[in-house]
């Protein structure tokens, strides 16, 4: 299936979907189990959920502020040119780079936004110098750091089952 392409879901693979947003380490057989599956229906359907490319990858989230480590900048970056050309090489430098956790092509305004995380002040000055310079043809940087993260939520909202 195209990665672009909408997937039919019906309220099992809601229902699949939600309890791995909250916690993708339950076992199949208590993912069932709250799912109101068999285990081998479950099994499948999440097979195919990971196959389709609805679920991209499971991942443990981290507490930064537990390790007591860590600096997130929000970062706009325009280009000198607005180009596909230019916009597709931009996002493959940051692509490989792991300070970046999300970046976005935006419009109107910059174009991208970036979300960092970095070890402190001079792990973002090294990385800025390293990628956003007019070498890598940015034009301009403007840079917020957070002070507060009153929420952090990386859940995506399901669509709703509609009857035909």
């Amino acid at each position: 299936m195209s990665t672009s392409a909408a997937m039919s879901l019906d309220e099992a693979d809601r229902r699949l979907l939600d309890l791995l947003q909250q916690d993708c380490s339950l076992s199949n057989q208590e993912l069932a189990r709250r799912a109101h599956l068999t285990a081998p229906t479950c099994l499948r359907r999440v097979r195919r959920l990971v196959q389709s490319g609805v679920i991209e990858r499971r991942i443990a989230i981290v507490d930064a502020q537990r390790l007591q480590a860590g600096l997130t900048a929000i970062v706009e970056i325009t280009l000198s040119a607005q180009t596909a050309e230019r916009w597709a090489a931009f996002e493959a430098l940051v692509a490989g780079v792991p300070e970046v956790q999300q970046c976005y092509q935006v419009s109107p305004g910059p174009d991208f936004v970036l979300v960092l995380f970095v070890a402190d002040m001079p792990a973002y000055h090294a990385l800025a110098h390293r990628l956003f310079t007019a070498a890598n043809h940015v034009r301009n940087v403007r840079t917020f750091f957070s002070v507060h993260r009153s929420k952090f939520a990386p859940r995506v909202p399901l669509p709703t089952v509609t009857s035909s």
